[in-house]
């Protein structure tokens, strides 16, 4: 008899069992030098792409079948290219990439190994799908000699099918079963998602991930293959700037598909005297103190907005980088926005295709048409008027610096005549959304998750943004374009973000990692409910991994709030709302995070932002009223039409 040793015992082992084992030098090859591989395989073409395009960082779980990947991104981060990023569950990777593009311009790059890994990002990615964000989705399979063979996490087209599990949220999704195949389909992939704003999928056997290529850099200019197109639909602008002409009075609805081109939007409108109001996800992009703006429309947005809308005098509304979908179109109204009043600008066909009742339809590039339209309008006579109202804006700049809140009348429905009276009792979320513009830098950035998160945010907090209009005027040059290409106002978004059409629960604790990382040193404040962080908590570790300074605010009030005060507003059974009391300042301290407890609002205020910004991740454990119902009239008046 063999024997393996162990520190306790001895257990026998037959001759003929040992003998099959291979030796320690099989089973654990000798490491590969640093530096390049010995043969450049089709991961290190991958992440050669990716640095051609600037892409920083690639978001994941690693796994046995996409190893190769990693190895290349080892390699890769050695050398000051793309690293990867390992989070705590695919579907928060999923969320880190987005929230990665969305305060970068760049393309987001999720990864996951074969099977459960894979399936695990489909919520991300669906997600991604609904909000046009350009993805590049890398998953993996067992090699291909298994396929049919019940391999580990075996997820072919016969096993579960994940490819095509991702027919339905991709703009292009392939298996790469050759390794010749493999560079046309990467740049087909990387082309797709810029071009249509959407996510790929390319799933990978592992012996293709490390094959051998024959090749050792990229054969193609992916960089110039991508970079952004001034395509515009030349007649319809024309016609654009003639009824933009003879309008006498014009509305814009601002959505978040035009945070590239806010600049412009916002020197066209005060060259026609337009008001602005915002979808639920435009909101961050222009200054709630703006004096054209009029709030927002949708989901937990203000009277004021749908007020403007409702303007007799109003003969147009111009809708611009929005899907007008239920949050975005109040509901599907035709009354403040389906009309025939509306004119609908957007660089995606689908989207274009939820207005066929508008009486105009501009597709192109949002920054190139408002070009355009600048350079056309004939802005000498209202000078005078922008500097006028430029001097107007400052001054009410320095009025609502200390000001509770752009809207009147937020408070209103705080009991008690002052905050003396309950400041010692459970947090009142209409307030926390208006204090937590007074405790941060004006320069942070505020991702609300799915649920009561997102619409106490809408509607109560307001972001400052000190833009009013490009300090240069627009220009055709291509010096001009050139500079905007290159980032000056970027394509990044504004300072309020979410993602609103699929609704993930979760959803803002991953993205705010990715927003972390691509906006270096600068605040993020997460707000999110008790409910997504039972979901996804465990991504703040990522965040102290990497010393990203991202402030998760958690609103506790031991309940999923929407799904509670949806059964109570709309009649039905209360039940699956409740949720434990759990104490999130401990859980985030057991992992290595900073953390507050705020049972009331004086221990918020005895805060300052110091305290709770700085090399590293904090999370504030807010213990918010249960009995104040959020501004959701909306959803209920939607759902009960439903069920009627």
């Amino acid at each position: 008899m063999r024997q393996f040793v162990n520190e306790n015992e001895q257990i026998p082992l037959p001759d003929q069992l040992y003998s099959e084992l291979p030796a320690a030098t099989d089973v654990i090859p000798a490491p590969s030098p640093l530096g390049q591989p010995d043969v450049f395989q089709a991961g290190d073409l991958l992440v050669g792409y990716l640095a051609a395009i600037g892409v920083e960082y690639v978001f994941g779980v690693p796994g046995g079948a996409i190893e190769p990947l990693y190895s290349a991104l080892a390699r890769s981060a050695r050398s000051g290219g793309p690293q990867a990023i390992v989070a705590r569950h695919e579907a928060g990777a999923a969320f880190m990439a987005h929230g990665y593009h969305r305060n970068s311009g760049k393309l987001a790059v999720c990864c996951a190994t074969t099977g459960p890994g894979t399936t695990n990002l489909i919520t991300g990615v669906a997600s991604a799908f609904e909000n046009n964000i350009p993805m590049l989705v890398i998953t993996a399979q067992t090699a291909l000699t298994n396929f049919g063979r019940k391999a580990l996490q075996e997820s072919s087209d016969t096993g579960v099918n994940t490819v095509g599990m991702f027919q339905f949220c991709t703009g292009y999704n392939t298996l790469v079963s050759h390794a010749d195949q493999f560079e046309h389909k990467l740049v087909t992939a990387i082309m797709t998602a810029v071009s249509s704003a959407c996510p790929v999928n390319l799933s990978i056997p592992l012996d293709i991930l490390s094959a051998p290529l024959g090749i050792d850099q990229p054969s193609y200019d992916i960089a110039s293959l991508v970079r952004p197109s001034h395509v515009q639909d030349d007649q319809a602008v024309d016609e654009l700037c003639r009824q933009l002409q003879s309008a006498t009075d014009i509305v814009f609805v601002l959505g978040g598909g035009c945070h590239e081109a806010t600049a412009v939007v916002l020197q066209a409108a005060f060259r026609l005297r337009a008001r602005i109001v915002t979808t639920p996800d435009g909101k961050g992009i222009i200054s709630p103190y703006h004096p054209l703006f009029r709030g927002v429309i949708g989901f937990a947005g203000h009277d004021i907005a749908e007020q403007t809308l409702l303007d007799p005098a109003v003969d147009t509304v111009v809708a611009v980088g929005t899907t007008l979908g239920e949050w975005a179109s109040n509901g599907w109204d035709v009354k403040t926005v389906l009309n025939n009043r509306l004119i609908h600008i957007e660089p995606l066909e689908s989207n274009l295709t939820r207005s066929p009742m508008a009486r105009l339809h501009v597709r192109g590039r949002v920054l190139s048409i408002f070009e355009t339209i600048v350079t056309r309008l004939d802005s000498a006579a209202l000078e005078g008027s922008i500097e006028a109202q430029c001097r107007d804006m400052d001054e009410l700049r320095w009025k609502a610096k200390g000001a509770v809140s752009w809207q009147r009348g937020t408070l209103e429905n705080i009991p008690g005549e002052g905050l003396s009276q309950w400041e010692r009792e459970k947090v009142k979320p209409q307030w926390l959304m208006e204090h937590l513009t007074r405790l941060f830098p004006q320069s942070t950035k505020y991702l609300a998750d799915s649920g009561n998160s997102v619409a106490w945010a809408i509607h109560y907090l307001h972001p400052f943004d000190r833009r009013i209009l490009e300090r240069r005027q627009a220009e055709q040059s291509e010096a001009a374009s050139e500079r905007r290409d290159n980032g000056r106002r970027g394509t990044s978004a504004g300072l309020f973000q979410a993602a609103l059409e699929f609704s993930s629960m979760g959803w803002a604790i991953g993205a705010a990692v990715g927003a972390s990382l691509a906006s270096p040193g600068q605040p993020v404040v997460c707000i999110t409910g008790d409910g997504s962080m039972l979901m996804s908590g465990q991504e703040i570790t990522v965040a102290a991994q990497h010393s990203l300074p991202v402030v998760f605010l958690v609103l506790n009030d031991s309940a999923l709030g929407m799904v509670k005060h949806g059964q109570r507003l709309g009649g039905a059974e209360n039940i699956g709302s409740e949720l434990p009391n759990i104490d999130f300042s401990a859980l985030a301290a057991s992992m290595g995070v900073r953390s507050f407890r705020i049972a009331c609002a004086q221990d918020l205020m005895d805060l300052n932002v110091n305290d709770i910004v700085h090399d590293g991740p904090t999370l504030l454990d807010v213990i918010i009223d249960p009995e104040e119902v959020p501004p959701m009239a909306l959803r209920m008046k939607i759902l009960n039409r439903a069920l009627s």
